[in-house]
């Protein structure tokens, strides 16, 4: 297969980290013409984790890579809706997804599975992705940028530098370092997760077969401060779940560890039978329990010398109720890409890093609180009132976040901000107007 790339800038990009912000940083510079190498402390890549989302907006993005949309397209959710029911069993609504359809294709799966079939489009486009490189250092001058990286096999340390560097490595990136100019430590957001993902053959009992059995359901049950997700993939094959609850263990000594079935099932006490089954049939091996990490908004997410620029989780993390945290690292690493090639030269960069914490941050901002919204909505709600009044509870699907294509706005907004951080008089209202 061949694949676009425009001629070479010159222009050295260093990634770290190869989850969803950085193969995409990394994709999407390999397209615009970038040199690229990729750290990654992972010594091989395992097919890991549960259910992920991806709107419209990142939709689009997985459409342009060469393949990737014909190979995800067997392993994603399809239905046509979410069914919500209260806590105790009483059907609400069913949101329907055709009221957006105009907005772009959804790709819904496990995160493991969509994640392997990008990093072999960044490796089948010939990217350096470096395994079991994890990086212990940042750097950097008027000059180049950097990292100190220990191979985690040989224990051997090797520096690497570029142009400019990405930190994508996560909400614990050591990158916010550098760029703060202290270490900022995670806190609990109060509330943490029970998950799993399954083969649907186990749910045996005659109160889940209409969850899996005639193909692919979505269903959320909402409760006092608790909501209940379940969803079977692949024509029903496969099951996945997640139950969003108050916690405020410590995140230090547990941040994602194996859940207990006994403790998922206090938090569901009481509840519609089917919630009560689905978490009793779920095998004890593929159970996770996973603390919400909470960040206050960075400042910046620039370093001083403006030659390291955050992504993703690193830069901002996301509740998983936004359903936008893995849109929005693709959105940021795309974003990169184009002003980097609009900067013109590797003598720019630093203005284009400017440029792009310009271009996102108002737009991550607004797309965090989403998450705040709708879990508050979920968990704060009085039941009695959504009875009657059912609409209350559907998604906030919004045209700004969804029907939305990063790359466009990059190029249409480059030259004006650019022009803008040169005058040193851009305000935030102006940073906000542009979404």
């Amino acid at each position: 297969m061949s694949y676009h790339r425009n001629a070479p800038t010159g222009i050295k990009v260093l990634i770290v980290g190869a989850g969803f912000a950085g193969l995409t940083a990394a994709i999407e510079c390999h397209r615009k013409g970038h040199d690229v190498v990729v750290l990654e402390s992972f010594p091989q890549l395992k097919i890991l984790g549960d259910i992920i989302s991806f709107g419209p907006n990142s939709g689009r993005i997985f459409q342009k890579w060469e393949g990737v949309e014909e190979q995800m397209d067997p392993l994603c959710h399809n239905t046509d809706r979410l069914n919500f029911v209260t806590w105790d069993g009483d059907y609400l609504l069913a949101q329907r997804w055709d009221e957006e359809a105009s907005y772009g294709k959804k790709f819904n799966g496990h995160r493991g599975e969509i994640h392997e079939i990008v990093f072999n489009h960044a490796k089948a486009r010939g990217i350096d992705i470096r395994l079991g490189q994890r990086v212990i250092d940042y750097f950097e001058d008027d000059k180049v940028a950097g990292v100190l990286a220990r191979n985690v096999a040989t224990g051997a340390e090797e520096r690497f530098t570029a142009d400019v560097v990405f930190p994508a490595d996560g909400v614990r990136s050591e990158g916010r370092r550098i760029v703060l100019g202290y270490e900022d430590k995670p806190i609990s957001s109060g509330y943490a997760i029970f998950r799993s993902w399954f083969d649907s053959t186990k749910l045996n009992s005659p109160l889940t077969d209409h969850l899996w059995k005639n193909g692919d359901t979505h269903w959320a049950w909402i409760g006092p401060d608790v909501h209940f997700l379940a969803a079977s993939l692949k024509g029903g094959k496969d099951f996945s779940w997640v139950c969003t609850h108050k916690d405020d263990a410590d995140i230090e000594e547990s941040w994602s560890t194996p859940g207990k079935i006994e403790d998922c099932l206090k938090v569901v006490e009481g509840w519609d039978p089917v919630v009560q089954e689905i978490i009793k049939a779920t095998p004890t091996d593929y159970l996770v329990d996973w603390k919400l990490i909470y960040r206050d908004p960075l400042p910046t997410w620039i370093s001083p010398k403006q030659r390291i620029a955050l992504i993703g989780d690193a830069a901002h993390p996301f509740l998983p109720t936004s359903i936008q945290g893995a849109s929005q690292s693709m959105e940021d690493g795309v974003t990169l890409a184009v002003c980097l090639e609009k900067c013109g030269s590797a003598a720019n960069v630093r203005e284009a890093l400017q440029a792009y914490e310009k271009i996102r941050y108002e737009r991550v901002l607004k797309a965090q609180k989403t998450g705040e919204t709708t879990r508050d909505k979920w968990h704060k709600a009085d039941i009695d009132y959504v009875k009657k009044h059912p609409e209350v509870v559907k998604l906030q699907r919004e045209p700004w976040l969804l029907n939305f294509d990063s790359e466009e706005h990059a190029y249409n907004v480059y030259d004006d901000v650019v022009a803008k951080l040169r005058q040193g008089n851009m305000t935030g209202e102006e940073s906000q107007a542009m979404l």
